[in-house]
């Protein structure tokens, strides 16, 4: 299997990456905190769902109806924040932890800058192919 094709909308360099952090960091929240309320009230539909019999069910069917489509409105909400980052240049990696990928170049090789919710600055990278993780993409001192 072939690595995929690395077809960023822009490249960013570690300055400007860092220098989005503010507006990324905030859409990232807001997508880590929808994520999780969402995956909670998932797992409590499905333990209530194993450990009440069909019958039993009925009394809660509207709350749960309710609940579902609630469940339905957020996964669209995510959807609509993992867009603004895309549209931003960037890639959610994983909603659950915030995790980022900056598209960039080092040293003329496609590279991935890296971030995650809580990291003070970005500072990860890893090759696009190889998917190898670097702590300093910049050791060199450069900024490309």
């Amino acid at each position: 299997m072939s690595a995929p094709t690395f077809k960023p909308t822009r490249l960013f360099t570690l300055h400007q990456a860092n220098a989005m952090l503010p507006l990324i960091r905030a859409i990232t929240q807001d997508i880590v905190d929808l994520a999780n309320g969402v995956r909670e009230r998932k797992q409590r539909l499905e333990t209530i769902a194993k450990e009440r019999p069909a019958r039993g069910m009925e009394v809660y069917r509207d709350e749960l109806e309710q609940t579902e489509l609630d469940i339905d409105k957020d996964v669209e909400r995510l959807q609509v924040f993992i867009d603004e980052l895309l549209e931003l240049g960037v890639e959610l990696r994983s909603p659950l932890d915030g995790a980022v990928d900056f598209p960039s170049e080092v040293e003329g090789k496609p590279t991935l800058l890296q971030w995650k919710l809580g990291d003070a600055a970005v500072s990860l990278s890893r090759d696009w192919e190889t998917h190898d993780a670097d702590r300093d993409p910049h050791a060199d001192g450069t900024d490309s």
